[in-house]
């Protein structure tokens, strides 16, 4: 196939020495506090369960994906990473990346839409034999121009809850042609990194980019989901009073016995004070509900892409648009009423000016599971007929085990009689 034109980002810094180190500095510190990485890497350097493989990714581009990347070249890949959202990448931490021989990286911030696709192509060319995904792009690149490398890829593994949606749906229309691992899906993803990481990272990134306070305000959650759940239990914490809003009747009820309120977005658009999108929908908030907002609401979206918000309704409706502060874009209706868009509507923890995703203690578990997927697919990989698969239970306990054991917490384990009670279907009253 032919080679893309787009260059690593090595060939885009003006100083690419003091990149590398900053981006390296970045990193040592996440790995210090990413325990199932450090214990991953000694196994994968030792064994190199990956050597011969070429891997494929497009992901968030910072501290912690990095030391992820790493462990997989140090398992014996060739990696080649470019990002999943054109504002979440560390061009210091890309350039890192892209010092090592067995990484090339084409990640850069701010790039648009022909270059971030440009870039996608670039790691494509690499002729990936496993692919790991944050949102499906690099899996939809293939299956769309590039079928030709389906017979030779092993299989995937798909990091958050839009890209496995979108997953879902092309292997239920039969158009998913090889194995893909639903990361997200997995407790040691779902539990953590949806509802700890998403719930603090978003609220975080939120109070530094604006410098305000939660206490007291009303936190508008919309969809309450495991990361709709995260945001609200996190919110609550932090003094705020909470609403919900939800299409799915049971997960509104969840909320309500959880004690918050749950109400259609309209009538929370007239009394929220932030908004926080945590669907992966698009349309969550409208026109309609613009219309009804305070003076000085803060929009913010937690989801993948940044759809949740009609951003071009809001240009539309809005007499003047300024940036009020660094990430923060004010829309000025006609009745003088300022509606305040954090980082572009994209997702929050990520893409505002002083994001850096979800703390390292989370992602160290989530990638933990991404790296002993990647192993699965090169030792079993034929076991996996095409389409999505769950993350085998195994994988996930051993991930869970690692944990356990780095924070020195020790549990019980069954007897031989208990287990063979648990799995018997003969012992009655």
């Amino acid at each position: 196939m032919s080679k893309s034109t787009y260059p690593p980002i090595s060939e885009h810094l003006d100083d690419v020495a003091a990149a590398r180190d900053e981006g390296r500095r970045k990193m040592d510190w996440a790995l210090q506090h990413m325990p199932i990485l450090q214990e991953l890497r000694e196994q994968f350097r030792e064994e190199q369960p990956l050597a011969d493989q070429t891997i494929g990714m497009a992901m968030h581009v910072e501290a912690k994906t990095a030391n992820l990347v790493e462990l997989l070249a140090l398992g014996g890949a060739e990696v080649a990473i470019t990002g999943c959202n054109p504002l979440s990448t560390h061009d210091d931490v890309s350039a890192a990346l892209d010092e090592h021989d067995a990484i090339t990286s084409y990640a850069k911030r701010g790039v648009g839409d022909e270059d971030y696709y440009a870039a996608i192509e670039s790691v494509v060319a690499h002729e990936p034999t496993i692919t790991v995904d944050d949102g499906m792009d690099m899996v939809y690149a293939i299956h769309e121009d590039h079928p030709e490398l389906i017979d030779t890829i092993v299989g995937g593994a798909e990091e958050t809850t839009t890209g496995v949606h979108r997953l879902r749906a092309m292997d239920d229309d039969g158009e998913l042609k090889y194995p893909v691992f639903a990361v997200n899906d997995t407790p040691m993803k779902r539990l953590f990194d949806n509802v700890h990481g998403t719930g603090e990272s978003s609220l975080a990134t939120i109070a530094m980019t604006t410098n305000l306070s939660f206490a007291a305000k009303n936190v508008v959650v919309a969809g309450y989901g495991y990361c709709g759940k995260g945001v609200a239990k996190k919110a609550a914490g932090q003094n705020a009073n909470v609403i919900v809003t939800e299409v799915e009747p049971r997960r509104a009820l969840e909320a309500h016995m959880e004690g918050y309120d749950v109400m259609p977005m309209n009538e929370a658009a007239e009394v929220g004070d932030v908004f926080v999108t945590t669907t992966g929908n698009r349309d969550v908030i409208t026109r309609e509900d613009f219309a009804e907002m305070k003076d000085g609401v803060l929009l913010a979206n937690a989801g993948h892409f940044d759809i949740e918000i009609d951003l071009d309704a809001l240009s539309d409706l809005a007499v003047d648009e300024y940036e009020a502060r660094d990430g923060v874009r004010a829309y000025e209706m006609d009745d003088g009423r300022r509606l305040n868009v954090i980082a572009e509507g994209r997702l929050v923890n990520l893409a505002a000016p002083v994001a850096l995703g979800h703390p390292a203690e989370v992602m160290d578990q989530s990638f933990g599971i991404q790296a002993v997927c990647v192993r699965e697919l090169v030792e079993n990989g034929d076991a996996y007929d095409a389409g999505v698969h769950d993350v085998p239970d195994d994988l996930d306990r051993e991930v869970a085990e690692i944990k356990l054991a780095a924070e020195g917490v020790e549990i019980d384990s069954l007897s031989d009689a208990q287990a063979e009670y648990m799995d018997s279907w003969s012992h009655g009253t």
